[in-house]
């Protein structure tokens, strides 16, 4: 798996991740909240392990901002803080388990692999559907271009589907809107646009070509 680690104790962090890599995953450290965030927006992660008490921006916080900015990516809070009320503040705040520390390696593999199975992310189906170097499983909820995997909310992956089950052909706002949003009618606002727009920036984050094609007055096509 792809993770990220946010750990501010770097003795403890690069202990770990070299742990974790030992168990065949692999390691990105980021030391702060702020970090984090910039990680998580810049790159795609299978799983985040989440320390509580961070520097710049605490734990929980991170976890909000990455809730409201629509990442689903599992999170697990690896924390010193054990305490029934401070467990029940990180699960409420989005976090997917909640661990204290210290806590045994091939443990923490365990959990992210039982995150991983509550999801549906342990192998790619049969019904994956394919666009050059661009991948979606529609029954998984997961997209991979040129096998990394894309952390996309559930409209960008909705719209991505679309697009890939008919590449090279072009797809109108209309049709959009009705196999995506449900709409059977035109909205005021450009939604469609919009949300090209942010699926774009996820696509293209690590400098790929943009696989999108605009067709002026007409809609979009995804490049097969």
């Amino acid at each position: 798996m792809d993770l990220l680690l946010v750990e501010d104790d770097a003795a403890y962090a690069d202990t770990l991740a070299q742990e974790l890599r030992a168990l065949e995953h692999r390691v990105t450290i980021a030391t702060n909240g702020v970090a984090a965030l910039e990680a998580v927006a810049r790159e795609s992660f299978d799983a985040v392990i989440l320390d509580r008490m961070l520097p710049q921006m605490e734990g929980t916080a991170v976890l909000q901002r990455l809730r409201e900015s629509g990442a689903t990516l599992p999170v697990l809070m690896l924390s010193a803080l054990g305490r029934s009320v401070e467990k029940v503040e990180g699960l409420e705040a989005g976090a997917d388990d909640y661990v204290v520390k210290p806590t045994p390696a091939p443990e923490l593999d365990a959990r992210l692999k039982a995150l991983a199975r509550a999801r549906g992310w342990t192998e790619r189906n049969g019904d994956t559907l394919r666009a050059g170097d661009i991948t979606v499983s529609p029954t998984q909820l997961r997209a991979w271009r040129a096998d990394v995997p894309l952390d996309l909310t559930k409209l960008e992956l909705g719209l991505l589907t679309e697009l890939a089950r008919q590449p090279n052909m072009i797809l109108t706002r209309a049709m959009l809107l009705e196999r995506v949003w449900g709409y059977d009618f035109e909205p005021a606002t450009n939604i469609v646009d919009a949300q090209v727009r942010m699926l774009r920036r996820k696509l293209t984050a690590d400098g790929g070509d943009d696989p999108i094609v605009t067709k002026r007055g007409l809609g979009y096509m995804l490049r097969g």
